[in-house]
């Protein structure tokens, strides 16, 4: 038992530094996409928001059990905390498609912004840090919702990380187009991750 409350704290914190990451990625994201006249920036921002949704509904959720509810309250925190991160998975599955498919049709390009650079290679280096912490906690305490969370993390790696290397490939050989062909890729897991975490 002591354990799980141990295991229940560390998901609180995790998630507490994953809302306070996701909200300056997100500010930052979003402003100096504006400023650069990136949508590619600005896209990453919205992501940002997303996960920060569901980073605030998993807070909740691990609340809940920390302030010692009953069993049949913490299993309803849970039900309610998996759907809604079944509805932000599903959410960015959107957002993948959308700006991929729009980067591709409109022929946009990766605007070069050092503070954009900046936050992309961050969030690079922390969210997979932060995706191995809840999925590790999550198969502690048997909670899908976090699990499903972690997934989350990993896409805003991963989206950063296409971020960087179109960048590079765009100013090295011009190739404007790898990092949507990128991400439509990624969709194909993504995807499968979002209808397991409805099957749940």
């Amino acid at each position: 038992m002591a354990t799980r409350s141990n295991d229940i704290r560390a998901g609180v914190r995790i998630e507490v530094v994953t809302i306070a990451w996701m909200v300056v990625e997100m500010a930052v994201s979003i402003g100096a996409g504006i400023a650069a006249g990136s949508v590619l920036l600005v896209a990453f921002g919205l992501d940002s928001l997303i996960e920060l949704v569901s980073g605030g509904m998993l807070l909740w959720r691990l609340r809940v059990e920390s302030r010692g509810q009953d069993v049949e309250r913490v299993e309803r925190a849970e039900k309610r905390a998996g759907r809604g991160v079944a509805v932000t998975l599903t959410l960015l599955c959107v957002y993948v498609l959308v700006s991929a498919v729009y980067g591709l049709i409109a022929h946009t390009t990766p605007e070069n912004s050092p503070l954009g650079i900046a936050v992309t290679a961050a969030a690079v280096l922390a969210m997979p840090y932060l995706a191995v912490v809840k999925r590790r906690i999550a198969g502690r305490i048997h909670s899908q919702a976090l699990a499903g969370d972690a997934v989350e993390s990993i896409t805003c790696a991963y989206m950063a990380g296409t971020v960087l290397v179109g960048l590079a490939l765009f100013a090295l050989f011009g190739w404007w187009w790898v990092d949507k062909v990128a991400a439509l890729v990624f969709l194909v897991w993504l995807g499968r991750e979002t209808w397991e975490a409805w099957e749940e």
